[in-house]
């Protein structure tokens, strides 16, 4: 899996690759990345990549000429692009299980108050909302999508650990809990020192149903339940 970053801010970005399982994965080949700085292709001595607004209005809107040319750079018209932005879809891990399967992908980290829509008219196939919040860095939203991504990829993470996660069936995750085996007076359930793995299996299920039901009852539309586990 490649990652085509284009930004304003390449250090913000370089130091997530350069940290942690990212940078085993890609110190293993498992991952590949190219960082785009957009100033690099701004058109004046200033190396301006910000513009007013047509119609008026606050803030600025990062340019199309820039953007553009460096978007050229790298093909983005024949690779999957995606654009975070508050405007766009919810994401969720269903996109990102899908976006796994590419071979590569381009983001764009947005800027002030945006970018210029042609520029997603011609360019962006997915426009992704990371939650319904505003950030002032586009970055920081490319870098979770790139995170949800990267982890799912052959290699990065062992199969296992996926397995249960949150949001894998459509449920949350289930507690966890590490020595010692009381802390501040509260013990670790004893069904996880009973070596019996398949009370511990109905156990987590239970508790992965519990906390679903608590924090997030949305998702309980689409669970599909296991009536063996009841």
């Amino acid at each position: 899996m490649k990652f085509t970053i284009l930004t304003l801010f390449p250090e913000i970005v370089e130091a997530f690759f350069s940290s942690s399982i990212m940078k085993k994965a890609v110190d293993k080949g498992l991952i590949e990345y190219n960082l785009v700085n957009i100033r690099d292709f701004a058109l004046d001595k200033h190396r301006t990549c910000d513009d007013a607004p047509y119609g008026g209005g606050a803030g600025m809107v990062l340019k199309t000429e820039p953007l553009a040319l460096a978007l050229d750079s790298v093909k983005a018209s024949d690779i999957r692009t995606v654009f975070p932005t508050p405007s766009g879809v919810s994401y969720t891990q269903k996109i990102a299980d899908e976006l796994s399967q590419e071979k590569e992908i381009v983001l764009i980290c947005g800027r002030y108050e945006g970018i210029d829509q042609r520029i997603i008219d011609l360019y962006v196939d997915d426009e992704v909302c990371i939650g319904d919040y505003v950030i002032s860095s586009g970055e920081i939203a490319s870098l979770v999508v790139i995170d949800s991504i990267y982890r799912l990829c052959d290699g990065v993470i062992t199969q296992e650990s996926l397995k249960e996660e949150s949001f894998q069936g459509k449920l949350l995750e289930y507690p966890h809990y590490t020595r010692p085996e009381v802390f501040r007076d509260i013990k670790v359930p004893d069904i996880l020192l009973s070596g019996h793995h398949a009370k511990i299996v109905k156990w987590r299920h239970e508790r992965r149903l519990e906390k679903t039901i608590k924090n997030r009852p949305d998702l309980l539309d689409e669970v599909e339940f296991d009536r063996r586990m009841k």
